[in-house]
């Protein structure tokens, strides 16, 4: 075999290595620099890594080396490691862009993303962990998910996915990389990951103090400069409440749906409602209320209600308007295996799907799925001329 057929053979079998945080194989994104295969079958391939200290450098190399030792007629292996140039970087990141050369925010109304925004009235009503579990879930049944922590203050997303400073000693991705002016997020279960907790230092007084205007530029950072690619859905965990950060996603993302997570104490409805009211007030679409907390099962199948009974009915009920109906989307009991799973950053659909509360929230994403994907019933905000 000649040597130009083992070059064309051996970049056919790098299409197959997928760079860890793009996504996408390392043939398409220009980091195969050069082939070479001497008459004796040696191979020397060049890569070049996106940035200096890319973490993704080992995992690379490795999947690199072994695409090229698959090639029958390749004796040995030599891989050098470079980076791009400025000029490659740039390249690239306008490659990832496709069409919009300039930063945009591309979850508008024209995306076919769906963009769902998880709200509550109050803290502690387990939002963050509904978030993440239900992503995990959508990842686990094919879909690019990707998940924006919008509470800033209470950041709890990266946790709960696991993408913790224990990870990144193991040798996880946990921290986003930055590439020119792009950022790109990690990756938890399958699912794409930002939140202000990542860059913040590590520790028990690891805190964000930020007023409005702080707010909203990183709210408004997170939607345009992090690479999330073509996502199906896109979640976004809102802080309790209706303050500054519900305002500016109801501001940016008005054509998104709305879930609202409350728990079954009636005194929570008027709180959860609340929420949203103030997001159909921007223009966005209350699909459904999740009730959380929804009692305590027993060995002998009873249900203990410790937290009372009724109260995301409630909300459901006063959030239907007489031309759509909230539904009341699932009642996610409390559960052991749920509250173990976010302490150690493996979601109970993951690690306990049989647990009671793993089944109510692959009934919310059946109930999400529904609709399929697409641009049917989106305001597109085009006018006739």
């Amino acid at each position: 075999m000649s040597s130009a057929d083992l070059e064309a053979r051996i970049h056919t079998a790098l299409q197959r290595v997928i760079d860890p945080e793009i996504r996408k194989p390392i043939t398409e994104l220009g980091m195969v620099a050069g082939i070479d295969v001497d008459d004796a079958g040696a191979a020397s391939v060049a890569i070049s890594l996106t940035i200096v200290g890319c973490p993704a450098a080992t995992a690379i190399e490795r999947d690199v080396t072994a695409a090229v030792a698959s090639v029958h007629g390749v004796t040995s292996t030599t891989i050098r490691i470079g980076v791009m140039t400025p000029g490659e970087r740039r390249a690239l990141t306008d490659r990832l862009r496709g069409a919009k050369a300039t930063r945009v925010m591309p979850f508008g109304p024209e995306s076919l993303t769906r963009v769902i925004a998880v709200t509550s009235g109050k803290g502690g009503v387990g939002k963050s962990t509904l978030t993440a579990n239900l992503a995990v879930e959508l990842a686990a049944r094919g879909l690019a998910v990707g998940i924006v922590d919008a509470d800033v203050h209470g950041f709890s997303i990266p946790g709960l996915l696991g993408l913790t400073d224990a990870a990144a000693k193991a040798g996880a991705i946990t921290r986003p990389t930055q590439v020119g002016d792009l950022i790109l997020p990690p990756i938890a279960h399958g699912v794409k990951v930002i939140s202000i907790g990542m860059f913040v230092e590590p520790g028990a007084g690891a805190a964000v103090a930020w007023r409005g205007p702080m707010l909203h530029r990183t709210i408004t950072q997170f939607l345009t400069d992090v690479y999330f690619g073509d996502l199906d859905v896109l979640l976004l965990d809102l802080p309790p409440g209706t303050g500054d950060v519900a305002i500016s996603i109801g501001q940016t993302l008005p054509h998104a749906d709305v879930l609202v997570v409350t728990t079954p104490q009636p005194a929570a409805a008027d709180v959860a409602e609340r929420s949203g009211i103030v997001a159909r007030q921007t223009g966005q679409r209350v699909i459904g209320v999740v009730e959380n907390m929804a009692g305590l099962v027993q060995q002998d199948g009873s249900i203990l209600s410790l937290f009372g009974e009724g109260g995301g009915a409630e909300v459901a009920r006063r959030l239907s308007q007489t031309d759509s109906a909230v539904p009341l989307l699932a009642s996610v009991p409390l559960s052991v295996p749920l509250r173990a799973g976010g302490d150690s950053g493996m979601p109970v659909v993951l690690a306990a799907p049989l647990d009671p509360a793993s089944v109510a929230i692959r009934s919310v994403a059946d109930r999400l799925l529904a609709p399929g994907r697409g641009l049917v019933g989106r305001k597109l905000g085009l006018s006739p001329v």
